[in-house]
């Protein structure tokens, strides 16, 4: 290290390479390794510290690096969603993996790569705490500088960058998709001018007080008023986005909203910083926080994994919020709930035993595979459809639901005792829920089956399949010997898919305005009249999600097994419902006298089914709403012990209802205190977790893409 910062103190020595070697010697072999780069910081502030002649070399060259590069560009733009929109970034970033970029010598931004050439150098740099970076800048000593009064370079480019930032937020401001959603913006004054006029002001006095001290400077906060209202704008804009739906691109708008906005409050703070002591460690915080975000942003300037995921976890919120609202009605609390949900999963078991034997009338008919799969979807597809419109339940719809409630009450819990006993209730409500209905399901699906293969062998003198189909169809869910678990973790894949489709056509259904559109087509409404026609749009809009889920699944389990004969691959489904019917229909083929070892093994294949359906359509629901919302469940076990707890002293609970009704207890009054106080702040969430063992912890809110915290 010494060696190193030996050379800059030679005349003539390049800083850019030797600052890269210093970055070098400082970055852990394990980025993860924050302990290992501290001591190496550490270990550069000491000898900095005491030897004055290379401080000073250390100090030439970061001034020489910064006096003669263009700095625009990396405060501007760095970590900053372009306005060439979501698709038209992606292909740039792909392109620009696989070909370099051309990089301009005259830009900072260019050649930061070259100090930070690593890509896991964000990893360790952002793991520093801030007091480790201070104590660095801190043994630099700048006040050894002698000041001139001119104005410094890097200063003109940081007040330059605050101009660009704030003509983009007013261009941002009128952007059509924001006002679709809030016109309010068109019809009074809009903050993102005010904004952008106060701004100008603001950089020209600053520049004034710079050259003749003896001029006030207002200071920033003003601004930072009118920036903090372009903010509640935007939030307002996103609450309003929740109910009337979102896009890629209204999602793509907001995101660059925050990051413009967060950028200029983290230049203000260097300016006020330096406005209030040239050289004050309180220079060096903002410096810190801004130096970090730089870092991470070029780090992952061209990784095209880090981009998607930014805006598809907010997209994903919307789409999993609105599956989840459809979850809580999967959720029975009371008594009567609970024997309404059963008596909707009788009724579904009822329908989908036809659905059984028709899907086996169908694969006897000798048709051309691709006309089978077509057949099977649409038995599959329009049956759950047509559950979907009687207002029954599948039992296996469920958990991709109840899985983002689950995941919205762990966001809502903030880790105290109380909310953790409410999540355990609620997933104790959850197990009860499920097993009442795979309950009503199968215990309906199983002895209609037998009804329909009886009725049908009396009526035509034959069984409705033969013994060797019927003993295909034992072996089909044979619990190690078919497969059959494996085919049953893809059935769930399906349901988790049907899930995420049901939230996005309620979202499309919301923001495209389906509702009016349909009401507006003249017609229709000629045909049918004004009123039947408004009774139609208002339940397509309230449907379209469940409609398009259930369709969509039916097609994925009736095209399943051609996708897996079309490439060769091992794939099939295997429902617990419908592998219920087989082994009623199998049943009456054997005269009730089968093979009883190969049907207890193909009854054992049956729970497997159900379990492995359930399992991983939940949580693969459950991780991607976690995902969504950015929030990770640190206590884990204490939420497994509180389950545990609950199922030793009230097991009924898990399974049974409650014994009698509950009285309806008068709603909590909302919170005077903390929430306003918070709405007039503009805080969303809070920026990051106090505690080390904090349960739930929220992604603090950064401008390069990140959902920001205020």
């Amino acid at each position: 290290m010494e060696s190193i910062l030996r050379r800059f103190t030679l005349p003539d020595s390049a800083p850019l390479p030797l600052l890269a070697e210093v970055v070098a010697a400082v970055r852990p072999r394990d980025p993860e390794d924050t302990e290992g780069a501290t001591r190496a910081l550490y270990a550069m502030c000491y000898l900095l510290s005491r030897d004055p002649e290379l401080r000073a070399g250390f100090r030439r060259a970061l001034f020489s690096l910064f006096e003669s590069k263009k700095q625009i560009d990396l405060y501007a733009s760095s970590g900053i969603f372009p306005n060439a929109g979501f698709f038209s970034e992606m292909s740039r970033r792909l392109s620009h993996t696989l070909l370099p970029d051309v990089v301009d010598p005259n830009s900072l931004k260019d050649l930061m790569p070259r100090l930070f050439s690593e890509r896991s150098d964000e990893i360790w740099i952002n793991a520093l705490d801030d007091a480790v970076w201070i104590d660095f800048f801190t043994a630099l000593r700048f006040d050894e500088e002698s000041w001139s009064d001119e104005i410094p370079f890097t200063l003109q480019q940081l007040l330059e960058s605050l101009r660009v930032l704030s003509y983009r937020i007013a261009a941002l401001g009128v952007e059509p998709e924001l006002l679709r959603i809030d016109p309010a913006l068109e019809r009074f004054e809009s903050p993102f001018f005010a904004q952008n006029q106060e701004m100008i002001l603001y950089c020209e006095r600053y520049l004034a007080w710079w050259k003749q001290r003896t001029e006030p400077l207002e200071d920033e906060k003003h601004l930072q008023v009118l920036l903090d209202q372009c903010y509640q704008v935007g939030e307002r804009i996103k609450k309003r986005a929740e109910q009337d739906g979102t896009s890629l691109t209204l999602t793509y708008r907001l995101q660059r909203l925050r990051q413009h906005l967060k950028r200029c409050e983290r230049i203000l703070d260097i300016l006020g910083a330096l406005h209030r002591n040239r050289l004050s460690t309180e220079l060096f915080v903002p410096a810190v926080r801004l130096f970090k975000n730089l870092v991470r942003a070029e780090c992952h300037r061209n990784d095209l994994r880090y981009y998607w995921r930014q805006n598809i976890e907010i997209l994903a919120l919307r789409v999993t919020e609105n599956a989840g609202h459809q979850g809580e009605h999967y959720i029975t609390e009371t008594r009567r709930e609970y024997f309404e949900m059963m008596r909707a999963a009788t009724g579904a078991g009822l329908i989908i035993a036809f659905m059984a034997a028709f899907k086996l009338i169908l694969s006897r008919e000798g048709l051309a595979p691709l006309n089978e799969a077509i057949a099977f979807s649409l038995n599959y597809g329009l049956g759950f459809v047509f559950i979907h419109m009687l207002h029954l339940t599948v039992a296996t719809k469920q958990p991709a639901m109840t899985a983002n409630a689950i995941a919205a009450s762990i966001g809502e819990a903030r880790g105290k005792t109380r909310d953790l006993e409410n999540l355990t209730t609620l997933i104790a409500r959850t197990l009860r829920t499920q097993t009442v209905a795979i309950l009503g399901n199968v215990l309906v699906v199983v002895p209609m089956a037998i009804l329909i293969s009886m009725a049908w062998q009396a009526i035509s003198g034959h069984p409705f399949v033969d013994e060797e189909k019927a003993g295909h169809l034992l072996a089909e869910q044979h619990l190690y010997k078919s497969g059959s678990i494996f085919y049953a973790a893809i059935a769930g894949v399906c349901l988790f898919l049907s899930g995420l489709i049901a939230g996005y056509y309620d979202n499309y259904a919301a923001y495209n305005r389906i509702r009016e559109r349909l009401i507006h087509m003249p017609r229709p409404k000629w045909l049918i009249g004004d009123a039947r026609m408004r009774r139609i749009a208002h339940y397509i809009e309230d449907n379209l999600g469940g409609l398009a889920g259930n369709f969509f699944f039916g097609v994925m389990l009736g095209a399943m097994w051609a996708v897996g004969m079309l490439f060769g691959l091992p794939i099939d489904i295997r429902h617990v419902t419908f592998s219920s019917a087989y082994l009623g229909v199998a049943l009456v083929t054997f005269d009730f006298h089968p093979d009883w070892a190969t049907f207890a093994w193909s009854a054992a294949g049956v729970a497997a089914i159900a379990v492995m359906n359930l399992v991983v359509s939940f949580s693969l629901a459950l991780f991607v709403a976690l995902r969504a919302r950015q929030v990770t469940f640190a206590q884990r076990r204490q939420l497994l012990g509180s389950l545990l707890r609950r199922l030793r002293q009230s097991p009924r609970e898990f399974f049974l209802p409650p014994r009698r009704e509950k009285t309806e207890s008068k709603p909590a009054e909302p919170s005077t205190e903390s929430e306003p106080e918070a709405m007039e702040n503009g805080d969303a969430v809070p920026e990051q977790a106090t505690t080390d063992n904090a349960p739930l912890e929220q992604t603090p809110g950064l401008e390069n893409g990140e959902t920001p915290a205020r």
